[in-house]
């Protein structure tokens, strides 16, 4: 967890956590998180933070592979990326550039190739906007004044039947599809990133995680352990822990992210001017 100075007042600050497990049944955790800090207050302001999770499509044969590949091109891509470049711009850049990247090496391995993909949320958070990207059902929730909100949708079979109208709501709770995942990066040579602009407040805390903890974890509860103020790493691990012992079958993966303060700003032109 990285602190920040909580007397400034004037510019992005947050501290955060973040917690892996395979779960009580499986060998291997095919889950991967990072994230990419600013190493100066100008970066802060250029570039912002990046927060990302991706969890490896069980079934396929390497989703450790692509989910470390999906992070990896994120964490050091972003930092690289020119300065001020929109961040909705930027996050679906690099997902699409992620997706190209798994896809193609998946398919020049050996001479039939192989398959791999996995799921993919990631946050970037610049000024006092939070722009979320995401393709799968990882999810990112925002926790603010005691209420959760998920920012996100599962790309899924079953929700997306049920956004058509073609199931209801209790339908797609229980459909054997809504497991099954209708986006995904690296199983198709091209790939749809949502994205999702929020306006950041002092003291909203943001949740990424994979379904094997918002599975067993009602949003009311990430709210009463994520969102009272105390230590994240602590609160990362109760609720891995809380998963664990409701069920366990999958890997377990979160990030929490404090926002300790905003940079209010104003755009003109496609560029920021801070707001007095």
């Amino acid at each position: 967890m990285t602190p920040s100075n909580p007397e400034a007042g004037s510019e992005l600050l947050v501290e955060f956590a973040e917690l892996s497990d395979p779960g009580r049944q499986r060998a291997n955790n095919e889950d991967c998180l990072g994230h990419a800090e600013p190493s100066t207050p100008g970066r802060v302001r250029s570039h912002g933070w990046l927060f990302v999770l991706a969890d490896g499509v069980g079934g396929s044969e390497k989703g450790e592979v692509a989910s470390r590949a999906a992070v990896d091109w994120f964490t050091t891509r972003f930092p690289a990326a020119p300065a001020g470049e929109p961040l909705a711009a930027l996050l679906t850049r690099l997902a699409k550039e992620a997706n190209s990247h798994i896809y193609e090496t998946a398919h020049n391995t050996g001479p039939n190739g192989t398959s791999m993909s996995t799921t993919l949320v990631a946050c970037g958070l610049r000024h006092d906007r939070l722009v979320v990207a995401h393709a799968g059902d990882s999810r990112c929730y925002l926790i603010r004044n005691g209420s959760t909100h998920l920012l996100t949708r599962d790309h899924t079979v079953a929700q997306d039947q049920a956004r058509l109208g073609v199931l209801s709501a209790k339908e797609a709770a229980r459909a054997q599809t809504r497991y099954v995942l209708s986006r995904s990066l690296g199983n198709d040579m091209f790939v749809n990133v949502d994205t999702n602009d929020v306006q950041l407040s002092a003291a909203d805390v943001l949740l990424l995680c994979c379904d094997g903890l918002y599975n067993s974890i009602e949003p009311s509860e990430m709210a009463a352990v994520a969102g009272h103020g105390g230590d994240l790493r602590a609160a990362a691990k109760r609720l891995v822990d809380l998963a664990n012992h409701r069920d366990g079958s999958d890997n377990i993966s979160v990030q929490i992210i404090r926002v300790r303060s905003v940079e209010r700003v104003g755009m003109y032109r496609g560029r920021p001017y801070k707001l007095r």
